[in-house]
């Protein structure tokens, strides 16, 4: 307790707490050795716990009503000209009982809130753990969400406290196995009470979880080797890239598999960035990419960091493999969706030759280019589309000719990637001239370019005003179909939509 909650008890009229239907509170237990004799007391007694009623509201109907009537008690002493003084463990507008007089009697009557030791703290206490460190992100989640939202939350944050355990453990240690977290996560009892029990949270029988429990996911910079600072082995070992090395791969004798997984970071950054995404680039040892998507990742201590050009795929991947041989967790990194046009292929490729058949590879999904250019358009992928790259540094020009007549010819709208850099000036204008054998001359062409990125812009022409000297490879086209329409609105906005209605032949 605080001297500021000491003195406040000492100078009250009234001492107000409440307790479940057995009458044992734990808030008046705390306080217990600063009570007088001639404390009036008010017991809060709870209706309902977590079991079920039959009120006409429900759960909460039968609390909101119990809360009214406390306030209503509470009330009595207040225009009496008594001082109230409520208790309540931890902090007490942390989860905590008190929040709901305080809504029903502070706007009435003067309140002071004395803040208190949350249970999240005492049980890092308890621990002897950091809860978080340097620009970690700290979550506190209630066991009674979703298992899902457990699940996604958990995998996106750095550290975790999650509340309110005894029925909810169950869901609880599924999601932290989902989420790769359990192996992290520590369980903790009744922090600095009587009958206080801190264990790792694997090892808990869900019979003898109560309520009173958290579990807590502690700072990973606190368990990290010393740092090894900002690796350019990939550098080093291909000779391409910038920066100082700190090593060259080596043929080391496997210590065991590691694992590689595919992140994609989407088209810029955090805000398209996926929590399952978020959570792998977190826990990994190594980060392996071309160096603009690398720059998307803050650094993590502990971490090490191989860039490279974006002409080097295999080599990446291969890289990538070497050191989940030897025992690594490596995030490959990529823009967009690692699945389109981007790394996952090539590590696949890779992983599928000796000697790497037996390390895990996973791929995980992210926000496409042509997904965020469509949304930032309005719909204009709203029916059958089809995805093509533009460039011709790994298929022949002809191949993309003739897949553009046949997506073209069955009025599909198209998502064009790669359309355009400084040595690639050609193919947009030739790209422009097989659609029109197809499209009419005022079919909507978007032009998205760096979408969620400092310099985005989206435009929208017609097929034959697109100007080949505008494209670039930063950006991305779409090409509307038949059906696709470009509406302006009465604010001014235009948007464009493909129906998902189709004519009748």
């Amino acid at each position: 307790m605080t001297v500021r909650a000491v003195q406040i008890i000492a100078g009250a009229d009234v001492i107000a707490y409440h307790s479940a239907r057995h009458g044992r509170s734990i808030a008046r237990s705390i306080a217990a050795e600063h009570l007088r004799a001639d404390h009036i007391e008010e017991a809060l007694i709870y209706p309902v716990t977590t079991e079920s009623t039959d009120h006409p509201g429900g759960y909460r109907g039968a609390l909101d009503e119990f809360y009214e009537a406390a306030a209503a008690r509470l009330a009595v002493h207040l225009d009496a000209g008594r001082t109230v003084a409520v208790i309540s463990e931890g902090d007490p507008l942390f989860y905590g009982s008190y929040q709901h007089m305080h809504k029903r009697l502070a706007h009435r009557y003067p309140t002071e809130v004395i803040p208190g030791v949350t249970s999240v703290s005492a049980a890092a206490a308890r621990l002897g753990k950091p809860l978080a460190e340097a620009d970690e992100v700290l979550t506190i989640l209630p066991g009674t969400l979703p298992e899902e939202e457990l699940t996604a939350r958990l995998s996106s944050t750095d550290t975790a406290v999650v509340m309110k355990l005894g029925r909810t453990f169950p869901t609880v240690r599924r999601a932290m196995e989902r989420s790769g977290r359990l192996p992290e996560a520590h369980y903790v009892e009744r922090a600095t009470m009587t009958g206080e029990r801190t264990e790792k949270l694997a090892d808990i029988d869900a019979e003898t979880v109560p309520y009173f429990s958290v579990s807590v996911v502690p700072s990973r910079i606190a368990d990290l080797p010393p740092s090894t600072g900002t690796s350019t082995e990939m550098a080093t070992a291909m000779g391409t890239g910038t920066g100082t090395s700190t090593g060259t791969v080596t043929a080391d004798e496997p210590s065991g598999p590691g694992e590689v997984v595919v992140v994609g970071t989407g088209p810029a950054g955090p805000l398209w960035l996926t929590p399952e995404s978020r959570g792998a680039l977190a826990a990994a040892e190594d980060l392996v990419g071309y160096t603009t998507y690398l720059d998307r990742v803050p650094p993590r201590p502990g971490q090490r960091r191989h860039a490279s050009d974006n002409k080097v795929e295999s080599e990446r991947a291969e890289l990538a493999l070497d050191l989940a041989r030897r025992g690594r967790k490596v995030a490959v990194v990529s823009g967009g969706d690692p699945g389109i046009f981007a790394m996952a292929t090539a590590v696949l490729e890779v992983a599928c030759q000796a000697p790497y058949r037996d390390i895990p590879v996973r791929v995980l999904p992210g926000v496409t280019a042509a997904n965020a250019a469509a949304a930032r358009a309005g719909a204009p992928l709203g029916h059958d589309y089809a995805v093509i790259s533009l460039s011709d540094r790994l298929k022949p020009w002809e191949v993309i000719a003739e897949r553009l007549h046949a997506a073209a010819g069955a009025d599909l709208a198209l998502a064009l990637y790669n359309p355009g850099s400084r040595s690639r000036t050609w193919q947009v204008g030739k790209a422009r001239e097989l659609l029109l054998e197809h499209r009419a001359p005022d079919t909507p062409v978007i032009l998205a370019r760096d979408i969620g990125g400092p310099e985005e812009s989206v435009r929208t022409v017609h097929l034959a005003d697109l100007d080949p000297h505008q494209v670039d490879m930063r950006t991305l086209l779409i090409v509307g179909s038949s059906q696709t329409q470009a509406v302006r609105r009465d604010d001014g906005t235009q948007v464009v939509w493909t129906p998902r209605r189709y004519p009748e032949g």
